[in-house]
């Protein structure tokens, strides 16, 4: 599915640069998640750990179906869920895996800034 809105918020990205983007996040993501499960023997809660990160990436690659269906409310909702799950995976892979945290960083930046973005859609379809 294709999304068809005509509104677009001033401060929505080109989409050009959008694909780059999520190429150097899924990126940082893949290795993050590397890092961590290297030294999952070090954490107190590693299936906490692992299971907040699966969850915010299944919340990521499903948003987009929902984005585009045009239901903002929902979508926002998603990000919001992807933006609490990836913090907390971040604080709690701190102090073992510093690294690790740091590397999700822009990603909870970007997906914060999407969820302006979605917001700005919600507010202009209601």
């Amino acid at each position: 599915m294709t999304f068809t809105s005509e509104y677009e918020p001033f401060f929505q990205p080109p989409g050009w640069i959008v694909g780059p983007i999520w190429v150097v996040l899924y990126t940082t993501l893949a290795i993050s998640f590397t890092m961590a499960y290297e030294k999952r023997s070090e954490f107190s809660r590693p299936y906490l750990i692992f299971g907040l990160f699966f969850s915010q990436l299944a919340l990521n690659l499903s948003w987009v179906n929902v984005f585009n269906s045009e239901k903002y409310l929902t979508s926002l909702l998603m990000l919001v869920f992807m933006i609490v799950f990836t913090i907390l995976y971040a604080y709690m892979t701190y102090n073992k895996a510093k690294k690790a945290s740091q590397l999700v960083w822009p990603y909870i930046a970007w997906i914060s800034f999407a969820a302006l973005i979605n917001t700005a859609y919600y507010l202009e379809a209601s």
